[in-house]
């Protein structure tokens, strides 16, 4: 292989996966962004909905259920509300977890190619 520098660096099967685990790990940390976007909205949704839900008078709140609006007691809202939130927190939590642990692997990664290809080999995003 050519490089750049004129020097000739051969790649190896081990490299090969190497870039390969890279790249899996680079659309990976892509896709958790976006999940983690989502959970952040969703939190903020929820929220929101629980803040509304306070400042009403009604004692019965019309509460989406998959397609369908039905007529639940504020309490009961107010609850289902909560778990909502608890369950998208611990959701939004792992997501994050991953993350840190894909950036990290992503970095250990750089470091072996950097260390071969030198400047041979592009990793950053653009």
């Amino acid at each position: 292989m050519q490089q750049g520098g004129g020097s000739e660096t051969e790649v190896t099967w081990e490299d090969q996966q190497n870039i390969n685990k890279f790249g899996r790990l680079n659309n990976r940390f892509h896709e958790l962004e976006d999940e983690i976007k989502i959970a952040k909205e969703t939190n903020d949704n929820l929220e929101d909905a629980s803040n509304e839900l306070i400042l009403t008078d009604e004692e019965v709140v019309r509460f989406q259920i998959g397609e369908v609006f039905a007529h639940v007691p504020k309490d009961e809202v107010e609850s289902r509300i909560e778990q909502v939130k608890e369950v998208t927190t611990q959701k939004l939590e792992k997501l994050e977890e991953e993350k840190e642990s894909v950036v990290a692997q992503m970095a250990e990664l750089k470091k072996i190619l950097y260390a071969k290809f030198n400047d041979s080999i592009n990793l950053e995003e653009d």
